[in-house]
């Protein structure tokens, strides 16, 4: 193994511990608080599906951005995917659905890319109008096409839902893990310290897997591949760092970033699709935030593939469990004091081994100081609230996903680094 691929190992070598890390912090908490549905197949099931729309936002997020567009209008894109998709689905089955949604979502990235790249208008203004424009197209197509009378109507559609679709796409199950007895299924009902936790995950991941999840999961490493390993990647990576150096080099940063909102848009549109299979038909306000959530995965993931699957898994694993047990949401409070308390420990380790005396280190020192003491406060009141509170209200169990998404995102910015010409208006020629 040659020196330059040692960095790459260990990276891979501490998501592999963090990974086994987290694994064993749950299983402790199912221990400790007897909530088994904390790691339970379904809870995993759940998390799963639910992830899948807000991972698909975050990559559309991540597409845009890498190419210097910020597109808050993933919401917007991701609404009109939903409304496309019910109305497709229900006339011609979930392939016509699939292309409708994707198609709609496209659109509405390209109406973002030419308010933006074309007209030089404000990234955030085209975001907010497009998050409106969204609903507000919807709204207006179902008031005429599922009117009383229509057959849309007669049909079972409404001005607030469409028909059901005629077909759904099939679901699979991982070879390795689904042939023969279910084996995996009976080591869960062991509820043994760890094994029947794994067992417990496994399951969850890999039985009855409809064919998108499949899809969307694979986007990861393509995207990763795509953007990190090709020369068009590295022309969108370059047109949201520096366009003009970019453009300087022969790349037409027009296209580039047009193409990359219009697939932002249409991964969206994707997430939307997701929703609606999932629903089996279109529900006004089904996406319920799920596009900003994404676009917060994405942050979380300090614009990589890997961090945003790891913050879409997150806010996917808390929405799970607030909708299959609400119970177990408390159980939530000394899951986080753990991880506090060992991101505590860690950060306390990496400073005493450091022997930086600089005056970057001493200010970087400073701000690690603080934030290690907000994380210590946030042990102690997690700790608190676990052992005081029994069960939580319904309207507090409703936000854990969203209060969640803020917490996490006040940690992970102190480590974030966005492409540098992330929402700059680009002119050819006139460099900033």
């Amino acid at each position: 193994m040659s020196v330059l691929d040692a960095p790459r190992v260990r990276k891979y070598h501490l998501t592999l511990i963090a990974v086994a890390v987290l694994i064993l912090v749950l299983a402790l908490v199912r221990v400790v608080t007897g909530k088994v549905d904390i790691t339970s197949s379904g809870i995993f099931q759940a998390a799963l599906v639910l992830a899948v729309p807000i991972g698909l936002a975050g990559l559309g997020g991540l597409w845009a951005e890498r190419a210097g567009v910020v597109n808050i209008g993933l919401e917007g894109m991701m609404v009109l995917g939903t409304w496309f998709a019910g109305w497709a689905g229900y006339q011609w089955g979930w392939q016509a659905a699939l292309v409708a949604g994707l198609a709609a979502g496209a659109i509405g990235g390209l109406l973002h890319a030419i308010a933006t790249v074309g007209f030089g208008v404000d990234h955030i203004i085209s975001g907010v109008a497009i998050n409106l424009l969204g609903p507000g197209v919807t709204r207006f197509l179902s008031e005429v096409l599922y009117a009383e009378g229509t057959p849309a109507a007669e049909a079972g559609a409404g001005i607030t839902t469409s028909p059901a679709l005629a077909s759904r796409p099939p679901e699979v199950s991982l070879p390795l893990f689904s042939s023969g007895p279910d084996v995996l299924g009976a080591l869960e009902n062991t509820h043994w310290f760890l094994v029947s936790d794994v067992a417990g995950i496994l399951r969850g991941l890999t039985h009855n897997v409809g064919l998108l999840v499949i899809v969307a999961v694979a986007l990861i490493p393509l995207t990763y591949f795509v953007l990190w390993r090709t020369a068009f990647g590295l022309r969108l990576r370059s047109a949201g760092e520096n366009p003009w150096a970019a453009e300087s080099l022969g790349v037409n940063v027009y296209l580039t970033k047009y193409i990359a909102t219009v697939i932002s848009g249409a991964l969206a549109g994707l997430g939307g699709v997701f929703l609606v299979f999932f629903t089996t038909k279109y529900v006004e306000g089904q996406t319920g935030g799920r596009g900003f959530i994404g676009l917060a995965a994405m942050i979380f993931g300090n614009w990589r593939p890997g961090g945003l699957a790891a913050g879409a898994s997150l806010f996917g694993y808390a929405d799970g469990l607030q909708l299959r047990s609400s119970a177990a949401v408390t159980s939530f409070f000394l899951f986080g004091a753990i991880l506090l308390l060992l991101y505590v420990g860690n950060r306390i380790r990496q400073l005493l081994s450091s022997s930086r005396e600089t005056a970057a280190a001493a200010v970087a020192g400073a701000r690690d100081y603080t934030v290690m003491a907000f994380a210590a406060m946030g042990v102690v009141v997690l700790m608190w609230l676990w052992m005081t509170v029994d069960r939580l209200p319904n309207e507090f169990v409703f936000i854990t996903p969203h209060v969640l998404t803020l917490l996490v995102l006040l940690v992970a910015s102190q480590r974030l680094r966005m492409p540098k010409a992330d929402g700059v208006r680009y002119r050819r020629g006139e460099q900033h």
